[in-house]
């Protein structure tokens, strides 16, 4: 368990693990920190989004003045992906859209500039999470009660054209909202809500999500009752971990029924995942911390928490920190990045934990969007590990809810 500090005990530069004038990354996105949030810069008519460090540009991709896919409403841009594998790699950007009704899923040429819809249907509710698997399918999540994940096959010589869509219910029905696939084939999800659960599915067959089973993540040093969501007691859950095989039948209905008759353990709203390596990263935004499951060792450790390796926020006083980590996403170095769900969304970059004690050495400030209606989602790096991709989510600008890359 780690000790909490309190925000003013130490300086956010300490806390923060940088020395004055530090370099924070080095390799191809290097960077300075930037001195905090865009506490004082709110704009609704902005040319660029993000106060950024120096040397970086900020290029709109996409927003709805391109690609208005819901005619006076806000598009709701959520998860970005590429093609990631094949011919053509990285040409194509892959987005969801986050309404309630009317779900569709968006492609965008990188190279032409031309964006269109490639999948749509009535039933698709709040479609958030998208992956590019290993086999050259995009898998698409709801994060809605019920919600289940479809794979959609393109067709291997037009990367814009989906050929079938299939409901894989193996993956649970539950609150969707992160996914990711790591080399062997298995597909980590999450269940999005104060109480929700971590699963892992092994499927049968590697590239064949049909049949397999689905697991939950269970802490083995608690009681059955310590594993229940408490958000006074959140951070003692950690230490050693197994996974639990579920109920399918119960669990392609209700996997978090199927999670509650093993007694699996409940965190604060785990919302992004992100396997880097051998090690599961999971962002459980009500906790503000980012947890690292070793996926070897099968220990659970607080990777990233407010309070520990980088300050609380307080946007009263003026200190920047962490508040609402929501997605994830690897770098081009390995490590993991952080964005947030609230005013003046910020994007961390989290070290490496060279001293083996479970957390990031260090934690440090990226960028921070000045249009404090907004949020970042979609934080993404492609094939040019110069350039990050993220979405804008209901600006106050009009027409601004897109898809921006900050590059070198």
């Amino acid at each position: 368990m780690y000790k909490k500090i309190a925000a003013g005990a130490l300086s956010a530069a300490a806390l923060l693990g940088l020395a004055p004038a530090a370099v924070a990354a080095q390799g191809p996105i290097d960077f300075k920190p930037i001195a905090g949030s865009a506490y004082g810069q709110a704009s609704s008519d902005w040319t660029v989004p993000y106060v950024v460090p120096e040397g970086y540009t900020q290029t709109m991709v996409k927003d709805e003045s391109v690609l208005d896919v819901y005619a006076g409403e806000d598009d709701l841009h959520d998860m970005n992906t590429q093609n990631e594998t094949g011919p053509q790699a990285g040409r194509y950007m892959y987005n969801t859209y986050e309404v309630g009704a009317n779900g569709a899923v968006a492609v965008t040429d990188l190279k032409t500039g031309e964006a269109k819809v490639i999948a749509q249907r009535p039933d698709w509710n709040r479609l958030d999470g998208i992956r590019w698997t290993q086999w050259g399918t995009l898998l698409v999540t709801e994060e809605t009660a019920g919600g289940h994940v479809f794979e959609l096959f393109l067709d291997p010589h037009d990367r814009t054209k989906v050929t079938r869509i299939e409901d894989r219910t193996q993956l649970g029905v539950l609150r969707h909202e992160g996914i990711d696939v790591a080399s062997d084939g298995s597909v980590f999800v999450i269940d999005e809500l104060n109480g929700g659960s971590i699963y892992k599915f092994v499927p049968a067959k590697r590239g064949d999500l049909s049949k397999g089973q689905l697991y939950v993540l269970k802490l083995t040093g608690l009681s059955d009752a310590a594993q229940k969501w408490n958000q006074a007691t959140f951070t003692e859950k950690v230490g050693a971990f197994e996974w639990v095989a579920l109920d399918m039948d119960q669990a392609t209905v209700d996997a978090d029924v199927a999670s509650n008759a093993v007694n699996a353990t409940e965190f604060g709203r785990p919302e992004d995942v992100e396997v880097i390596g051998r090690t599961l990263y999971v962002a459980n935004t009500s906790e503000d911390r980012v947890v690292a499951i070793d996926l070897n060792k099968n220990v659970l450790t607080s990777y990233v928490e407010a309070g520990v390796n980088v300050p609380v926020e307080s946007a009263s006083k003026g200190v920047t920190g962490l508040n609402n980590p929501d997605n994830l996403a690897e770098g081009p170095d390995g490590a993991l990045w952080i964005v947030e769900d609230n005013d003046y969304s910020d994007i961390y970059r989290a070290g490496a934990d060279n001293n083996h004690d479970g957390r990031a050495d260090s934690v440090e400030l990226f960028a921070s969007l000045k249009d404090k209606g907004a949020e970042t989602t979609g934080i993404y790096f492609g094939q040019n590990p110069k350039e990050m991709f993220v979405s804008v989510q209901h600006p106050d600008k009009d027409l601004a809810d897109g898809i921006w890359k900050i590059s070198r």
